[in-house]
């Protein structure tokens, strides 16, 4: 067969071949991280148990399968909303195809600093906030819920919303890229119950936002001016100025892949 092909069409094929296993590469990264990584899987065991039925003349189990993959394709657009979202935004930016570049990183690690001056500032004076930074799945279900700002993060502005008894304090603060979307918004509670009783509503509200999204959320507390970081479910507490930039470093900055191996790998208390 491959010996009656040009050298031509053998390249054509090639390349084919390449481009969509970069293609199937580059969504992969898109859904990394987040909720829909079980979904694939969830999705791989359906496809499995369809083959077998059907190989094993299964007949009912086999029509049950196939009417989850007639319907299913509708439930993944549903599904996936946020990361097929995702991914349209960076196809539209021309970042699909491509790195981050010089200035993006700049930025992230712009946002980074003013992040950590404020946890620090406010840590020392026992000023408890409450910061989730948004990533792949998408926060404006709980940007709704809070007095939209869309202004440009500062450490001076972070600090100025979380100062006690004005009208912002009380609730969460979603950034977005270098951008404060929102202030005063409500998360979800976690429900987990081998959760430390010592830990507040701050650090519930910061767990289960980690439980339901990719997002990272920084927590400082009213009470002993420590600083936390959650994220995928997990309580990293009692964090200092240096491991906290690590992890944001870590987590943000796009060309961290390297990294990987290193996260969450310092000195703070894990605890959930």
């Amino acid at each position: 067969m491959f010996e009656e092909l040009t050298f031509l069409e053998m390249l054509v094929i090639v390349i084919d071949i390449l481009l969509v296993a970069y293609v199937i590469y580059k969504l992969i990264m898109v859904i990394r991280g987040t909720r829909a990584v079980q979904l694939v899987k969830g999705i791989t065991v359906i496809l499995a148990v369809w083959f077998f039925s059907r190989y094993l003349g299964l007949n009912t189990l086999q029509w049950i399968m196939q009417q989850a993959v007639t319907y299913g394709l509708l439930a993944i657009i549903i599904i996936f909303q946020p990361e097929l979202r995702r991914a349209l935004e960076q196809l539209g930016r021309g970042r699909f195809f491509s790195k981050s570049t010089v200035a993006e990183e700049e930025e992230v690690k712009n946002t980074i600093e003013h992040i950590v001056k404020s946890a620090n500032y406010m840590g020392k004076r026992r000023i408890g906030a409450l910061i989730t930074l948004e990533r792949g799945t998408g926060l404006n279900d709980y940007v709704e819920t809070g007095i939209q700002l869309n202004a440009k993060l500062t450490s001076e502005l972070l600090i100025n919303v979380f100062i006690p008894n004005t009208p912002l304090h009380d609730g969460a603060v979603i950034v977005k890229n270098n951008e404060i979307m929102a202030a005063g918004c409500y998360l979800p509670l976690s429900e987990n119950p081998f959760i430390s009783k010592e830990l507040g509503t701050r650090h519930r509200a910061a767990l289960g936002v980690s439980e339901v999204t990719d997002s990272v959320t920084l927590v400082v507390s009213e009470e002993t001016g420590g600083i936390s970081i959650t994220r995928n479910g997990e309580l990293h507490r009692n964090l200092d100025e240096d491991s906290l930039r690590t992890l944001l470093e870590n987590e943000l900055l796009k060309n961290d892949t390297a990294n990987t191996s290193s996260r969450w790998q310092w000195g703070g208390k894990k605890n959930g």
